[in-house]
């Protein structure tokens, strides 16, 4: 009888160890808690943009040990209501997060549709005067990311001109834009003053596409722009049209939301990027914890959510990683503010107010002082950009997208 039973605690603790062995294996996909988060894409992993997204939200959950859901390819309609609604009742989740801009409005209605489920939406800007405790936006300051890639994008000129390859009145780069959003504005304008920064010469045309994601549009925007005078591109799209068109051409591209540099080998400079995994992994704890999630929240470089790829030395001029660091030290410090009305103009004439449209609504009313002591205080009243001042030295190619 003895053996038996000692042969029987053998094969209890065998399958023990077995069960242990295999939960640590696997410990970043099965989930430590109840907890299950849905998530709602615009695209899939083809586009840029929704990969960032993809990735940020693999990485979060494995490591906060909770299970997802995901959604792809769910267009700016009642198909994102539709699929909050199936991720809730289907799927069991707790927390609903779409990435695009068009969702809000029908996350909003699932949100008064469900009021014990959070809903977090990625460049919204309605969660302040919506009214609803389970409604969140969030963003990142990327504007000081494109400033800083802007730094790099001067530099390069600042190489091709002392090489000899155009002259300082020739330093003209070319932006790819999805729509006339605030959200665009506020990005392409920084990138330029991050490229003014260092060659004040600098000048920048503006092509937009009239969609987040069209590779076609993308890619012949950049070729007009080429061949329009532009010696650099970038772009807010989202697909490759862009760079490999520079690629082609041979002319230097600074993308954005990650490095091309598979792709593009002798003309990637650098990307910059939004990493939402700090954004995912408080969103979580905060529900762990019972805990109110802000209805605004914005990610820094201290937090970890503006950061820029690896530089390209093949196409980057010397010295680029050095004084992208020494920039973002002085952004750290407070001693640089990407906005500071010292250093764009309009109409020749420095702005000392503005008001811009922070609480959205049907008529785009400006309704919000943002300007104090010459800076314009960019994401400072919502997460959600709302710079939309046309600058000197940047110029609109065509403007029907908004």
């Amino acid at each position: 009888m003895k053996k038996i039973i000692a042969l029987l605690l053998a094969v209890a603790m065998l399958f023990c160890f077995a069960g242990c062995s295999a939960e640590d294996t696997n410990s970043g996909a099965e989930a430590k808690s109840d907890l299950k988060v849905g998530f709602i894409f615009l695209h899939d992993e083809q586009s840029t943009y929704d990969k960032n997204f993809m990735d940020a939200a693999k990485a979060a959950c494995e490591e906060m040990g909770v299970d997802y859901a995901q959604k792809t390819q769910i267009p700016e309609s009642k198909d994102c209501y539709d699929a909050a609604v199936e991720l809730i009742e289907t799927d069991g989740c707790d927390i609903i997060f779409a990435d695009s801009f068009g969702h809000e409005s029908f996350l909003i209605d699932a949100a008064k549709k469900y009021p014990d489920v959070e809903f977090c939406h990625a460049t919204g800007t309605q969660a302040h005067t919506a009214g609803l405790d389970n409604f969140h936006n969030a963003f990142a300051s990327i504007y000081e990311g494109r400033y800083l890639a802007g730094v790099a994008a001067g530099l390069k000129l600042n190489e091709m001109i002392e090489a000899g390859e155009i002259t300082a009145d020739k330093a003209k780069m070319g932006y790819v834009g999805a729509f006339t959003f605030a959200e665009v504005m506020s990005g392409y304008t920084s990138f330029y003053l991050g490229a003014k920064s260092v060659c004040p010469s600098v000048t920048m045309d503006v092509k937009f596409t009239g969609s987040w994601y069209d590779e076609q549009k993308e890619k012949e925007a950049a070729q007009a722009l080429i061949a329009g005078g532009c010696v650099l591109i970038s772009q807010h799209a989202d697909s490759m049209g862009a760079p490999t068109a520079c690629e082609t051409a041979g002319v230097p591209n600074v993308s954005y939301n990650g490095s091309t540099l598979a792709a593009c080998p002798n003309t990637f400079i650098v990307s910059s990027r939004i990493d939402w995994k700090p954004y995912f992994k408080y969103m979580i704890s905060q529900v762990e914890k019972g805990e109110a999630i802000a209805t605004d929240w914005t990610g820094t470089i201290e937090t970890g959510s503006v950061v820029l790829t690896d530089i390209n030395e093949t196409a980057a001029a010397e010295g680029t990683a050095a004084k992208i660091e020494e920039v973002k030290a002085k952004l750290l410090d407070g001693s640089i503010n990407v906005f500071d009305t010292a250093n764009w103009t309009v109409d020749g004439k420095k702005l000392d107010s503005y008001k811009a449209d922070v609480d959205t609504d049907a008529n785009f009313e400006k309704d919000t002082e943002v300007i104090k002591d010459g800076v314009f205080y960019e994401s400072d009243k919502r997460s959600a950009p709302y710079f939309d001042i046309e600058i000197d030295g940047i110029t609109l190619l065509d403007r029907n997208y908004g």
